[in-house]
């Protein structure tokens, strides 16, 4: 018998739905406001600091330190030392790595070990599961479930709530870490825990912060978190990640790093230090890019609701990030025959739909949730609105012409 030649670990990882959507987006010219990128340029002092990097010191052209630019994690720990009020050694509990992916992969290897369980809150993002499974884990998920207020028209995602009891339930002699995703991907709910007998929430307040952040709690009640400079400088393109936290965690995310990555790009890192500098310099107050741009986004998402409730969809009010998901119930109702596979989610039959016949592209959030849970949450779609107004005018085009169609 022919030996197989993928490794065992790859088995049921190798369909990803980015590619689907984004496929099918391109193909039909349709309007993106599925996958989280801006289409707007970065912030003029980041693409002053790029061009600096690249033009200035010709030494930046050359490796750095493997695990970051001293210049940057100095930085790194100076500002969310500040942030969170406790000291942070730069060369001990800081690694750069190649974006936030990169950070989470090298975490999951570092310290997911075969049979380890790894407890994942649903909604969740999509490779959180598959990097537990190559790292030789098994995902354990317990879901938000919604609970919506009587005294507002919208449902908020602050309304969704974890239960304490439901969650101690999923710990075991086997638990290894419980990741958490703050504002939450793709509910932009900002804490995930209000209280009861489990409070292992990073200290973050995460609400200000544009981007999206994961931490990976262990059991021994040591945390470390990860992010990365994309979407909050307008360049996914710059591969600028970290993760932080003590030293007898990262040692072995260092192991991980040295013999993997091993190096980031010095002159994106250099660029996203000088980026870091400036900030801290007017962190707090009206001139922060970190207070400028949440506040742009808030006026982006309350565009983006009402168009959307011009065609009978329901948004759920996001708290934070630059996504919100949409309830599309009534649709499901009105046409619960769309094509698609028997056992396609209906969300993701939804949104393939709505790409082909009204030019407007959103991401299943079925495709957030494992397998077993999809079926009681496929009646919802993410949109992103970091977005250019260019862009959001034409998704009005676009849902003036759907209203105009209901209406006929």
């Amino acid at each position: 018998m022919q030996k197989q030649l993928q490794a065992r670990r790859l088995d049921g990882i190798d369909k990803n739905p980015w590619v689907v959507f984004t496929k099918l987006a391109s193909e039909c010219d349709a309007v993106n406001l599925g996958q989280g990128f801006p289409d707007f340029p970065p912030p003029d002092f980041a693409v002053e600091a790029f061009q600096h990097a690249v033009s200035g010191d010709f030494m930046l052209n050359q490796y750095t330190r493997a695990f970051g630019y001293p210049p940057l994690i100095k930085i790194l720990a100076s500002f969310f030392g500040k942030l969170l009020g406790q000291e942070i050694d730069p060369l001990e509990n800081v690694l750069v790595t190649v974006g936030a992916y990169g950070a989470l992969f090298t975490a999951f290897q570092a310290l997911v070990d075969e049979g380890d369980e790894v407890i994942i809150i649903e909604p969740s993002f999509d490779c959180y599961e598959p990097m537990t499974l190559m790292a030789g884990g098994h995902p354990v998920f317990v879901s938000l479930k919604l609970t919506p207020t009587k005294d507002r028209e919208l449902d908020a995602s602050s309304d969704w709530q974890l239960d304490p009891t439901e969650l101690a339930s999923k710990f075991t002699s086997r638990t290894k870490a419980l990741i958490l995703n703050t504002p939450n991907n793709p509910l932009g709910k900002a804490s995930l825990f209000g209280g009861g007998p489990c409070r292992c929430s990073p200290r973050q307040n995460w609400r200000w912060w544009p981007a999206c952040a994961s931490s990976m709690t262990c059991c021994a009640s040591l945390t470390r978190s990860t992010s990365g400079w994309s979407t909050m400088g307008a360049s996914t393109s710059a591969l600028v990640g970290w993760v932080l936290g003590p030293d007898r965690l990262m040692k072995h995310l260092r192991t991980v790093h040295q013999n993997s990555i091993f190096h980031c790009p010095t002159q994106s890192q250099a660029a996203v230090a000088q980026s870091f500098q400036r900030e801290q310099l007017h962190f707090g107050q009206p001139s922060s890019y970190f207070l400028q741009f949440p506040q742009a986004m808030q006026r982006k998402r309350d565009h983006v609701i009402q168009s959307l409730l011009s065609v009978g969809l329901r948004p759920v009010i996001s708290q934070g990030s630059y996504f919100l998901i949409t309830d599309i119930s009534d649709f499901k109702s009105r046409m619960p025959d769309l094509p698609g596979a028997a056992d396609e989610p209906y969300d993701s039959r939804f949104v393939k739909w709505m790409i082909k016949n009204k030019g407007l592209v959103a991401i299943p959030v079925s495709i957030f949730y494992s397998q077993s849970h999809q079926k009681h949450f496929d009646h919802y779609i993410r949109f992103c609105f970091v977005k250019d107004e260019s862009t959001l005018q034409a998704m009005d085009k676009k849902l003036q012409e759907w209203k105009d169609e209901l209406r006929a």
